[in-house]
């Protein structure tokens, strides 16, 4: 062997070597990979990692190429260019939350003027880049207000008429560390999330938190303060001005896999993938139930004297239109939150009249999905005006605003829903009687009704008088009757519903030719007399021709 097969030799078995470490430190990685997961008391679980393989030209191929394709850039795209030449009027917005929203014109009012205001900054930021380097304030906006009207749904009609990203999240379910509990930062991820990657659109979106009011940290009745929110706040005020977060959440374990693929790949000396939120619009929300009592305290301690009734009685909306920064402090806000959060709205109780316009006249009505619910078994739901008028006011009574109109229409229509459509019921006409006494009013409704034919028994038919036509010319119309009256027969007998037809009408063909005349187009119905004792009734059909010809 010569020296130069021996260096080729050698430089074999370190290639070999070489490939047999690389695939060894996959397998390690996923091995520690899974062991970190059982430390943590999670299930097991399997990654599939291939070590990546050079093209043709010896270049690696990058692990994300082709991640997104032209179709997924083209969304996040097209709502770029949507905030680019952002031009709305608050008008036009209050006149687009009209149509889904009712009642709440003063919120209407300040939520238009501020979108519009930070659309056009970003807007202008987006045209003239110097400007990103100016100081500016965010119009972040708290709304007060008791459940169920419309806070949420304001929100969300606002993000769907701009078009940009949007995230809600319940304000209990965060933490200060982020390990017991969310971090907040995750609502700035999840809102790359729904910009499908594109930070350039999340950092336009919109963060709406409801249940703010939780995170209040108020005085126990032993007078030490609970701090368990105050964590909670401290983080949010950092991503409410201006921050950066780190796309990748310290939990995540895909995003630490991530973060070590590209070390192995040379990246070791980028930096970390961040997003700034500058520009992103917060809106909290909260009841606030407890902030109008102290209010109302307040008030009725510096007012003494007469004419203060009527102030002293105001519904609890009211007294939160009348909170200061000093009342949310006392609350239980830090200042610094509380400052970041300039604009302050509060909405109104629905009355029962607001909760019978929410049925008729907003398009986001649930009576319009019930219709549509009903529709789907062929069934068309007429409600009447009175019926309206008791569903609002048995809604009104459960005291959870627009949200009672589900509760009431589902208790009501539960029973409905399952036994009509078994029926040949094909119009409920939806009276004040049934929202009453629902199970009554179905009673009697499915006494008077009968139950659909089978689809097979109704073809047997359909197939036997095709039969019938094609071979004697004369059409046979089965009244309903008649069908229910052959589909018994078949049960009692163990006969097929063909056998049945031919054997109640196999001497028709001759009696129909003898009333040919009497019988129009050649379409002779057969009713359920008929079916029970065919010789007698074709008998005296065929009497009274005679008499009448007579």
């Amino acid at each position: 062997m010569t020296d130069k097969d021996n260096d080729n030799n050698k430089h074999n078995d370190n290639k070999k070597d070489n490939n047999n470490q690389t695939e060894f430190s996959f397998e390690e990685l996923q091995k520690q990979l899974q062991e970190a997961m059982k430390n943590l008391g999670s299930k097991s679980f399997v990654m599939p990692i291939t070590p990546q393989q050079g093209n043709k030209e010896g270049k690696k191929t990058d692990y994300r190429e082709n991640y997104n394709s032209k179709q997924e850039k083209s969304e996040p795209e097209e709502a770029l260019k949507i905030i680019k030449n952002f031009d709305l009027k608050p008008k036009q917005i209050k006149e687009y939350l009209d149509r889904y929203v009712i009642k709440q014109d003063e919120a209407k009012k300040v939520l238009s003027v501020a979108v519009c205001d930070h659309y056009n900054h970003i807007r202008k930021c987006m045209q003239e880049k110097n400007l990103n380097n100016e100081e500016h304030t965010k119009q972040n906006t708290i709304l007060l207000g008791p459940t169920g009207v419309g806070k949420t749904y304001l929100v969300r009609c606002l993000a769907n008429l701009i078009g940009v990203p949007f995230v809600k999240a319940d304000a209990t379910k965060y933490s200060a560390t982020g390990y017991v509990g969310h971090d907040v930062e995750d609502l700035v991820r999840d809102l790359v999330k729904i910009a499908n990657g594109n930070t350039e659109l999340a950092r336009c979106g919109i963060i709406y938190i409801d249940e703010i009011d939780k995170i209040a940290s108020s005085t126990s009745s032993e007078g030490t303060k609970d701090v368990s929110g105050r964590g909670v706040q401290i983080n949010l005020l950092k991503l409410m001005e201006d921050s950066e977060v780190n796309l990748q959440s310290q939990t995540d374990m895909l995003g630490q896999f991530e973060s070590v693929m590209d070390m192995m790949h040379g990246g070791s000396k980028k930096k970390k993938k961040t997003i700034n939120t500058r520009n992103i619009l917060f809106i909290v929300s909260g009841s606030f139930d407890k902030l109008s009592g102290m209010i109302k305290k307040r008030i009725d301690g510096s007012m003494i004297g007469f004419g203060t009734e009527g102030i002293r009685n105001k519904a609890k909306s009211e007294y939160l239109k009348l909170a200061g920064t000093a009342d949310f402090i006392k609350y239980g806000f830090e200042p610094e939150f509380i400052g970041r959060l300039p604009i302050r709205v509060t909405c109104s109780e629905l009355t029962a009249d607001d909760l019978s316009k929410i049925l008729t006249q907003s398009e986001g009505s649930i009576l319009k999905q019930y219709k549509e619910d009903f529709r789907g078994y062929d069934i068309n739901l007429d409600t009447t005006g009175d019926a309206i008028k008791e569903i609002a006011e048995k809604a009104h009574n459960q005291q959870t605003g627009a949200r009672g109109l589900m509760t009431v229409m589902e208790k009501v229509f539960r029973n409905y829903k399952f036994e009509l459509p078994s029926t040949d019921v094909s119009t409920l006409k939806v009276t004040k009687a049934i929202i009453t006494n629902p199970q009554k009013e179905l009673e009697t409704i499915l006494s008077k009704a009968e139950a659909p034919m089978p689809a097979v028994i109704k073809k047997e038919i359909e197939r036997f008088a095709e039969d019938f036509k094609n071979k004697h010319g004369f059409i046979l119309d089965f009244s309903k009757a008649a069908s229910k009256a052959i589909d018994e027969i078949s049960r009692s007998t163990g006969k097929t519903v063909f056998e049945v037809c031919m054997d109640k009408f196999k001497d028709y063909p001759y009696g129909l030719k003898l009333i040919t005349d009497d019988v129009k187009n050649k379409k002779f119905s057969i009713t359920a007399k008929m079916v029970k004792n065919p010789d007698k009734a074709l008998s005296e059909r065929i009497a009274d021709t005679v008499k009448n010809t007579d």
